[in-house]
């Protein structure tokens, strides 16, 4: 058995309200840790800062990571996690509104398993969820956690 927590890491309130709105909405009952910055991310990640004492052997689910935060960006976090042996294969789904070509393409180099960008429509906002739930929580068959094999 795997961990089944998604990570969410998202600075912004209302795409945060949002995004826990449409896993509620598409009975994605999963529990979800919501970091507020790229710090707070490795912090859980790591089981370092608030979370000292967390197991880091037990990466979530899938994180969805957004590019743009305060203290560290979100492809910074992904460069971190993939030079981690606990981290390396854990699925990160960016969930960004960046249109830039450069996130696109800096985040698919660094390891990330998708780029989503997020609509700005509530009912496509909601769709994208409900489908990114549906692949990465039941569809996607993850990577053993080392030790576990």
């Amino acid at each position: 058995m795997y961990n089944t927590t998604i990570l969410l890491v998202e600075d912004n309130p209302d795409d945060e309200a949002l995004t826990l709105r449409a896993f509620q909405k598409n009975n994605i009952k999963n529990a979800v840790v919501v970091a507020h910055d790229g710090v707070e991310a490795l912090d859980y990640l790591f089981g370092a800062g608030a979370y000292a004492g967390r197991d880091a052997n037990e990466p979530p689910a899938v994180i969805l990571l957004d590019i743009k935060l305060p203290k560290m960006d979100g492809l910074e976090v992904l460069s971190r996690l993939r030079a981690d042996e606990r981290t390396r294969l854990t699925p990160v789904v960016i969930l960004t509104s960046s249109k830039e070509e450069q996130d696109l393409i800096r985040g698919y180099s660094l390891g990330a398993n998708s780029y989503v960008r997020k609509p700005v429509d509530f009912s496509q906002f909601m769709e994208a969820v409900r489908q990114l739930g549906m692949y990465w929580l039941v569809l996607n068959e993850p990577a053993p956690v080392k030790g576990r094999v």
